[in-house]
């Protein structure tokens, strides 16, 4: 059994005992979350697609913590101007494994 979820824009293949990355939550360490935007769940080799969302579909999580990425450097140069800029960015995500997907349908 697996399903496609939706997160901050992205969508995500899942599965009971899968642990991924996904844009920060609010929610604490060790702490239970739920994703409500499933887009597709596979079951005894059957496919439902929701339109865009299935009803009654939901994958339950628990939150891992908190990290970031490792940074990016961005540096921008103008020739002959004598113009340098360079910026720092280090993404920040929620890492959660996935316990259960439920669904009714």
């Amino acid at each position: 059994m697996y399903a496609v979820i939706e997160n901050g824009g992205q969508q995500h293949r899942v599965a009971p005992g899968d642990v991924i990355r996904v844009q920060k939550m609010a929610a604490g360490s060790s702490a239970e979350a739920t994703f409500e935007k499933v887009l597709l769940v596979s079951k005894d080799e059957k496919v439902y697609v929701g339109e865009p969302y299935l009803k009654n579909a939901s994958v339950q999580v628990e939150v891992q913590g908190n990290e970031k990425a490792g940074k990016v450097l961005v540096y921008k140069k103008k020739p002959r101007k004598g113009h340098q800029k360079l910026n720092g960015h280090r993404q920040q995500y929620t890492v959660v494994k996935i316990k259960d997907i439920v669904f009714g349908g």
